[in-house]
């Protein structure tokens, strides 16, 4: 058995090639189920956020398990495998565990250190365990690295003053209005009109740093009225105008800066839209939906700028340059963490004869227990049973405690052949025997 990822992320693939790949939480069931039908593929999970589409299995072989799961992607997304290819990147076996495993400390997001996505990893293990298509393999290395992830956020400095793709997205904002108004260094947003669509967690982080940076009040438009209402109760002191999608062209029209980030798989803001408002205000939209809300031919219109995740590395690499050597010590953490983890699959292979040899003394303990017992007669008493079988079962626990732990101590795999082997040979544990 191998442990594989394939996938691409904000590193191997622009945004409108991530867009195709995004799988939304209402197709992750059907995916999955595609997935762990390929019989090569024993396990299965998948990790897909606004930067990255990773799919980690537990495969009988690599080529043929790698080829299944590119041959997923290239369906799903409608994108043929020779134009796909380029912007997929897979890892294998210690690989595949070093990547998940900075995955989840934020060591490979764009935002270095950012902590959205240690939650996304927990999520991908609960789905997989709720859809059962994860097992005892990917349900511990899933495990270990939400702990590494924890680990390096408890034992570094890396978290501290991290900045979320909500907050790269704010910053850039005060970026580009700070530039079109020849201001140098960053503007205060109180005097924008402010508009943000969607009330999700992304735009919960977004309220949070617009109201840090300043500003006082926004439409909140969401297509769930209520939804959009209950989180504006959590800012009080921001008067913040809740509205339906459907009345959104209203406040296109009344807004400068429009921030989008909402779960829709096409866009909802085109040209065609905005041709048909009365556009009066220059409109700064920032647009950080996967798949995007917002078309990129709006930026055909004289009086738009419009701006995607990919243009938040502006933002980002001001941010980096600090927390880099931080993140050379996570890194040592983290393949820490991996060689635990790498130790135990090791380990898993002394498994079937480990329990080959408690089957063999467990079939010897009863029959030998059972002479015992028929030779004592009718007056050995029940509670007396009792005690000899718990001596005869200490017994053999004994014996087989030190054997059991040496074979799945930390060892060269070469050893630990040659170990079983031994142990095959003298208990006469092969199958032909």
């Amino acid at each position: 058995m191998h442990i594989v990822v394939v996938g691409l992320s904000h590193r191997t693939a622009p945004v409108e090639v991530r867009e195709k790949l995004s799988i939304p939480d209402s197709s992750i069931e059907n995916s999955l189920a595609s997935l762990k039908n390929a019989s090569e593929i024993l396990e299965v999970s998948i990790l897909s956020t606004c930067n990255r589409l990773e799919i980690y299995s537990l495969v009988r072989e690599i080529n043929i398990g790698l080829s299944s799961i590119k041959e997923f992607l290239s369906n799903f997304s409608n994108i043929k495998p020779d134009e796909l290819e380029p912007h997929l990147f897979d890892f294998k076996q210690e690989e595949a565990v070093l990547h998940l495993m900075k995955v989840s400390a934020g060591l490979d997001s764009l935002v270095l250190g950012e902590g959205q996505i240690l939650s996304q990893v927990k999520k991908m293990m609960r789905i997989g365990q709720d859809f059962q298509t994860t097992g005892p393999i990917l349900n511990r290395l899933l495990t270990q690295s939400i702990s590494a992830g924890k680990k390096v956020r408890s034992e570094t400095n890396l978290g501290t003053g991290a900045v979320s793709i909500s907050s790269a997205a704010v910053e850039l904002a005060q970026l580009k209005i700070g530039q079109s108004r020849g201001i140098d260094g960053l503007v205060t947003l109180e005097h924008e009109k402010v508009l943000v669509v969607g009330a999700g967690r992304m735009s919960r982080l977004l309220i949070t740093h617009l109201q840090a940076k300043g500003c006082q009040n926004l439409v909140l438009v969401n297509r769930n009225v209520d939804r959009a209402v209950s989180l504006a109760t959590d800012f009080p002191n921001m008067a913040i105008l809740s509205k339906s999608l459907e009345e959104l062209d209203e406040y296109l029209i009344k807004s400068t800066l429009i921030f989008t980030s909402t779960a829709s798989e096409k866009p909802f803001i085109d040209r065609e839209r905005i041709n048909n408002l009365k556009i009066i205000n220059k409109l700064k939209l920032i647009d950080i939906g996967v798949p995007r809300n917002i078309s990129n031919d709006v930026k055909e219109h004289d009086r738009i700028d419009s701006y995607d995740v990919d243009d938040l590395q502006e933002v980002v690499s001001r941010n980096q340059e600090f927390r880099k050597k931080i993140a050379e010590e996570a890194e040592l953490l983290i393949k820490e963490e991996r060689v635990l983890f790498l130790e135990w699959w090791a380990s898993l292979e002394a498994v079937p004869i480990i329990n080959k040899l408690r089957s063999g003394l467990e079939i010897i303990r009863k029959e030998e227990l059972q002479k015992a017992l028929s030779r004592m007669g009718p007056d050995f008493s029940a509670r007396e049973r009792k005690v000899v079988e718990a001596l005869s079962k200490g017994i053999i626990n004994k014996i087989l405690h030190t054997p059991v732990t040496k074979l799945r101590s930390p060892q060269p795999r070469q050893e630990r052949q040659e170990s079983l082997k031994i142990v095959e040979k003298l208990f006469s544990l092969s199958e032909e025997e």
